[in-house]
């Protein structure tokens, strides 16, 4: 990730640890574990981390908000990266980065024996050289976000940066136009300060047709659709479809 090679992923915001697994054998890099706007719980999350292991890809966990207890919970089951949404400062970033770090460098609690650590057969490893493991993934979905985007990104400890669209265009007053200029250059801004320092970008697309696009703009590490709109749409097509043949007049 940090070599800024290409990862295409998805969203998996259902809950399910089928939808993990299937979404992991369909060929993605990695799979982002939607705890902000899913359904699901830490008891669904075990079992989704498990379904990803099964398929062979690594999760990234995006937990409800910045707060050191969900991040906790969540990277004791062991996720490959966790995001954070609405990271706003590089005083937010610096919070983070304290949250998901082990003692002297953070405030992350610790426990010897759980799921992240192997149950405690891996933890002086884990504890001693290898700390920085899971991966940080912070989220710019705001213009206060973008305004302070440089600081953000220059923050050790932070990993990526991974635009929000549906948020940020929200929040830049252009709901879901991504062409509009105001988002454009945000977008823009975020690929570069990543780029300036060492960080990977990422962005959630639900247009397969535009990952080009993003990948010229810098952007290596991105999403395309969610497990729920894969299903609505698949299954709307087949009623748009059949739903006519069924209501239509039967021939003599």
């Amino acid at each position: 990730m940090l070599a800024r090679e290409p990862l295409l992923g998805s969203f998996i915001n259902l809950g399910s640890a089928l939808a993990a697994e299937i979404a992991g054998h369909a060929g993605f890099d990695w799979l982002l574990l939607d705890h902000e706007h899913g359904p699901g719980g830490e008891e669904t999350l075990l079992h989704q981390l498990w379904a990803c292991g099964a398929a062979g890809v690594p999760a990234c966990v995006r937990v409800a908000w910045n707060d050191p207890v969900r991040l906790k919970r969540a990277l004791d089951l062991g996720p490959a990266a966790v995001m954070i949404p609405m990271v706003n400062s590089a005083a937010e970033a610096q919070a983070a980065v304290r949250a998901v770090r082990f003692p002297p460098r953070g405030n992350r609690g610790i426990a010897k024996i759980s799921r992240s650590t192997g149950f405690g057969a891996h933890f002086d490893k884990l504890y001693y050289g290898d700390d920085d493991a899971c991966a940080l993934i912070v989220q710019i979905e705001t213009p206060e976000a973008v305004a302070d985007v440089a600081a953000i990104a220059a923050v050790d400890g932070v990993d990526a940066l991974f635009v929000g669209p549906v948020d940020l265009t929200a929040n830049l007053g252009c709901l879901g136009n991504q062409d509009h200029p105001d988002f454009v250059a945000a977008r823009q801004a975020v690929a570069a300060a990543a780029r300036r320092h060492g960080k990977a970008a990422g962005i959630l697309q639900l247009d397969a047709s535009r990952t080009t696009l993003h990948r010229d703009e810098g952007f290596s590490l991105i999403t395309i659709g969610a497990d729920a709109g894969v299903l609505f749409h698949g299954l709307r097509s087949i009623v748009a479809e059949a739903g006519p043949l069924m209501r239509e007049e039967r021939r003599p």
